[in-house]
């Protein structure tokens, strides 16, 4: 992990968080507002997810909405629940780790209300974002072996959100 990705404003964990769940219409309407504060983040990552800006907003909702279930609830390879890159599916190692994550979460006050399990991408930035700047670097530098195996799987399908995770390990 780069220090630039250590040392990320909470900004850039929080866009991240929201460009890489579902894409709804609040999130088509906010497109915009997301763009005005690129400023504040590293130039990489304005340019990165300036570009993904770009791409979302040049098709209709619904297309976005099938190439991201295509990109992530339909292909493993390349699913948000990063433990999935790390263990097989019955793993009785990956349920420890889903087990110890959630408790992780419950003892920092976080509930987890939206039927996700704990190692779901978006949900792991979420939490990233509410530490102060450097923290939520090194929370994330536990999740890199996953994050690379991810973003591997990303590129060589080149999907469009293969650069969004490629900011949180990019050296």
């Amino acid at each position: 992990m780069s220090a630039e990705t250590l040392t990320a404003p909470p900004l850039l964990y929080r866009l991240l968080a929201r460009l890489l769940e579902y894409p709804d219409q609040e999130l088509a309407a906010h497109l915009d507002e997301i763009e005005a504060v690129l400023a504040q983040l590293p130039e990489e990552a304005r340019m990165v997810i300036g570009d993904f800006i770009v791409w979302a907003k040049s098709m209709p909702l619904t297309d976005w909405q099938a190439r991201y279930v295509r990109t992530f609830d339909l292909t493993p390879d390349t699913s948000l629940h990063l433990t999935w890159h790390l263990f097989e599916e019955q793993d009785r190692q990956r349920g420890m780790t889903l087990a110890n994550l959630a408790e992780f979460y419950r003892k920092q006050g976080l509930e987890i209300d939206r039927g996700e399990l704990p190692d779901y991408l978006p949900l792991i930035l979420e939490y990233a974002s509410t530490l102060p700047q450097g923290q939520g670097g090194m929370f994330l530098a536990q999740c890199q072996q996953a994050l690379e195996v991810l973003a591997d799987n990303l590129a060589r399908t080149e999907s469009p959100y293969g650069p969004l995770v490629k900011l949180l390990i990019d050296d």
